[in-house]
């Protein structure tokens, strides 16, 4: 992942270009990563290391979502729809 796509997803979702610790902003880059290694493991169906990898960043992302949704539900709805997950 490039430094001007992480930039990119933080200026989208959160506040500014810096504004790498908000949680939306974490969802966003955890959505992008898991959408990249789902794709990398299609094409290598044994490599298991990113395999462990992708399920802790599920894991991590629901936990945050879960934050979010305690927090504040119109802008977890929001980010839910924005970002294309099922909920």
């Amino acid at each position: 992942m490039t430094a001007e796509k992480k930039k990119e997803i933080f200026k989208t979702y959160g506040t500014s270009v810096y504004d790498t610790g908000s949680s939306k902003a974490q969802v966003a880059l955890f959505t992008y990563r898991i959408n990249y290694l789902s794709n990398h493991l299609k094409n290598n169906k044994k490599d298991f290391n990113t395999e462990r990898a992708l399920v802790k960043l599920v894991g991590k992302r629901k936990k945050l979502l879960k934050y979010i949704e305690k927090r504040d539900i119109n802008s977890y709805k929001n980010i839910i729809k924005h970002l294309g997950l099922r909920k």
